[in-house]
């Protein structure tokens, strides 16, 4: 789902990143809210209000998660797809060094090696750039600090993305109506179709994150870091195939060492489970 959503956002200009960010987290709202009433989760969610650990936790996860998301709308509706997609690629290698660092979770040589790579291949490209790609490094460690707090958080998908999107909702209704107090907003200005549009931000924004809140706090962040990297292959992939973005020498080399870091990331970890799942099976035996 995330890998598609270079397509989206583009359509819904004229209007800017912050004011779709604004639609996103109240019409997520919406959605989360009748998703509450249908499952009969509102005595949990009840409970979470007496946490004061894990709200602040998921207080921590929304801002975090609003300055991933404004971050991504902009870089897609600035032709900045495939710059968005290196991020989302240096993510699940982010993703694991906060296991390692802050979690305590340890890797084997070869994921240093690809660690190692993946480093290289950021050098390269910045040296490309001609300064860091802030955009990729905003949104590689926006969401990998967004999947560590949800991991410490521990709260089910439904409760923690209710509570994110209500601390979110006054800071993105007090920009609306300022905007369109001053005649800048676009939810009513550009047609019916255009207003619909906004408001399927919310379906579009809760269903993909809903998933991720269920995986977090149910898979090691090991796992979640080699599973990230499946959209931003599809958002590379429009970005240099649909959306025609310039990609120098320099950067398909740099990319294809992110990709080399993954593929041995990948291939350690399928050879360590596989390792385990068979020691599991001879001491059963």
């Amino acid at each position: 789902m995330w890998g598609l959503f270079p397509l989206y956002w583009p359509i819904l200009e004229p209007a800017g990143a912050v004011e779709i960010l604004s639609h996103r987290v109240l019409w997520s709202l919406l959605v989360v809210v009748a998703l509450v009433l249908v499952t009969g989760r509102h005595k949990e969610l009840r409970a979470l209000f007496a946490d004061r650990r894990k709200l602040l936790l998921l207080t921590a996860a929304a801002a975090v998660i609003a300055v991933n998301w404004g971050t991504y709308i902009w870089g897609v509706n600035n032709h900045r797809v495939v710059e968005t997609s290196l991020g989302y690629f240096i993510n699940p290698l982010v993703t694991v060094l906060m296991g390692v660092f802050i979690l305590g979770e340890r890797l084997r040589p070869l994921q240093w090696i690809a660690i190692g790579v993946a480093s290289v291949a950021i050098v390269g490209i910045t040296v490309e750039y001609g300064h860091p790609p802030w955009i990729a490094l905003v949104l590689a460690f926006s969401f990998g600090t967004y999947g560590l707090l949800k991991k410490l958080a521990g709260v089910e998908a439904v409760e923690s993305l209710t509570y994110e999107t209500l601390a979110l909702a006054p800071l993105a209704a007090a920009y609306l109506i300022t905007i369109a107090a001053r005649g800048d907003g676009h939810f009513t200005t550009d047609g019916a179709g255009h207003t619909v549009l906004l408001m399927t931000t919310g379906i579009v924004t809760a269903v993909p994150l809903l998933l991720f809140s269920s995986a977090a706090i149910r898979v090691p962040l090991t796992t979640i870091g080699l599973l990230q990297y499946l959209a931003p292959v599809l958002q590379f992939l429009l970005g240099v195939t649909a959306l025609h973005e310039h990609m120098s020498a320099t950067r398909w080399i740099g990319f294809a060492l992110v990709w080399v870091a993954l593929m041995i990331f990948t291939a350690e970890a399928l050879r360590h489970r596989r390792r385990q799942l068979e020691l599991t099976t001879e001491a059963i035996v």
